[in-house]
């Protein structure tokens, strides 16, 4: 339910943090360790028979991967400097293109019905890969606009990404039985995390937001939609069936926004956080659209051995 709900609530969220911003700023610390709290719980779901899913869809995988990495970085990069954004939402954008692909992929991926384990798989590899593909994209994309720490980066990535999602991983693996009882609670802790972190972040901007301008919610939405849009065509393209479409489609477009939110405020500003909590709220709202829509697509679904 709560993952049905969520553009509601990372919507209230932001507006908790505008309204009564007192409560939230002095939360500007935990932003980090509830990040690694989220990558925790998405290193629990997973197990070592997920990663046999790279040998198993390779092309598809390394298709998305590589639209991942490509396509987003250019999309925000393009937006932004089209848009005429300020440097700090210039460097939020390019956050929010550089990261990996969210856990929510895998989620809407379910919804309309693509294929789970191979969008599973695309989340674990791109989140891997990020702690090394984040710092060099944006010391590629936006070191000509501002210092980017990206030594600092990867040593944080590290700490963020690799140990809790491999700590998980480790965990799952001794002892499954007994995560299986946390399974319930999984996605509604990493949900209710990055509806705080939106509140978070809004709330320390809250005295800048009236002078920014309708672009702030314009590109994010566009950059999402545009993902999701040359994801999908891309992989028809390429030639994969209808459901491993869907699923490089919303791995491509839905971006781990609240990983984007936490270097933005670690690294650079409170300002340079607000795409990535923005997008929070649009990547729920269009992955559900787009779900909906493709559970229309009458299209027989992909033969296991397809694509490898």
């Amino acid at each position: 339910m709560l993952t049905r709900i969520f553009p509601i609530l990372a919507a209230l969220a932001a507006v908790a943090g505008y309204l009564a911003p007192g409560l939230f700023v002095g939360a500007r610390g935990w932003i980090v360790p509830l990040l690694m709290l989220v990558m925790l719980s998405m290193g629990l779901t997973l197990t070592l028979r997920d990663f046999s899913q790279l040998t198993r869809y390779r092309g598809a995988i390394l298709a998305g991967v590589i639209l991942q990495f490509s396509v987003m970085p250019l999309i925000a990069l393009s937006l932004a400097r089209g848009f005429d954004l300020s440097t700090d939402l210039l460097v939020g954008m390019l956050l929010v293109g550089t990261v990996a692909g969210g856990t929510a992929s895998n989620v809407m991926t379910y919804l309309a019905k693509g294929n789970v384990a191979v969008s599973v798989s695309m989340t674990a590899l791109s989140t891997l890969l990020s702690v090394v593909l984040t710092p060099l994209l944006m010391l590629w994309l936006a070191s000509s606009t501002v210092d980017v720490p990206a030594s600092d980066m990867l040593q944080s990535l590290v700490m963020i990404i690799l140990l809790p999602v491999g700590s998980g991983l480790i965990v799952n693996h001794f002892w499954s039985r007994q995560v299986r009882r946390l399974d319930p609670l999984l996605a509604p802790v990493s949900i209710l995390v990055i509806a705080f972190i939106i509140a978070i972040v809004v709330a320390l901007n809250a005295d800048r937001l009236s002078h920014i301008g309708p672009a702030l919610l314009i590109v994010p939405l566009l950059h999402n939609i545009l993902g999701l849009t040359f994801g999908y065509f891309a992989a028809r393209q390429l030639g994969f069936e209808a459901a491993i479409c869907r699923t490089i489609a919303l791995e491509v477009g839905m971006q781990n926004s609240g990983l984007a939110t936490a270097l933005a405020l670690k690294f650079f500003s409170p300002m340079s956080a607000l795409p990535g909590a923005i997008f929070s709220i649009w990547l729920n709202i269009t992955g559900s659209i787009f779900a909906a829509l493709s559970t229309r697509d009458k299209q027989k679904e992909p033969d296991p051995s397809a694509n490898t």
